[in-house]
């Protein structure tokens, strides 16, 4: 992708709109450059603002499977330099290991932000809900992780 075609357009909701729809198409083995071509814009916030948004979808429909591994590390070394994107992958990184029932540990996920404690609280590990019910870094969170425990309880 040439950057410099959407840098034309001086409306960064143009562009942002723009790089979205690029990144939803983008191909496998091209994502990584793509990711690293949006984070040249001048325009940092939004650029990074595009590149989460995409990480976010494509995480949500990858974890799950084999595939993950290699996406997420070539999406690290691709917002290396960005230290809010990175935090977000190995935060899906752990979300996953929580969720497929990986190895994983309770103080990283006590260490992790509220946008991956609440996205636990929320989820289906048991062990990980009553950790974040206990301990959640917010009311919010806790009172998610219980409601999902009462829910459980319940069923």
């Amino acid at each position: 992708m040439n950057v410099h075609e959407f840098l034309q357009n001086p409306d960064e909701h143009v562009r942002f709109a723009a790089y979205l729809d690029k990144l939803g198409h983008v191909a496998d083995p091209d994502e990584a450059d793509l990711v690293g071509s949006v984070l040249t814009d001048p325009d940092q916030t939004m650029a990074r603002s595009a590149v989460l948004r995409h990480l976010d979808r494509r995480a949500a429909g990858l974890y799950p499977g084999p595939a993950y591994e290699g996406w997420a590390q070539a999406l690290t070394q691709a917002t290396i330099d960005h230290p809010f994107l990175a935090q977000r992958l190995r935060e899906w990184s752990l979300f996953r290991a929580v969720t497929l029932k990986l190895p994983w540990q309770p103080d990283d996920l006590l260490a992790a932000s509220n946008w991956l404690q609440l996205k636990t609280a929320a989820g289906t590990s048991t062990k990980a809900i009553e950790i974040l019910a206990e301990a959640g870094r917010t009311k919010r969170i806790r009172n998610t992780a219980r409601t999902s425990l009462s829910h459980r309880s319940e069923s």
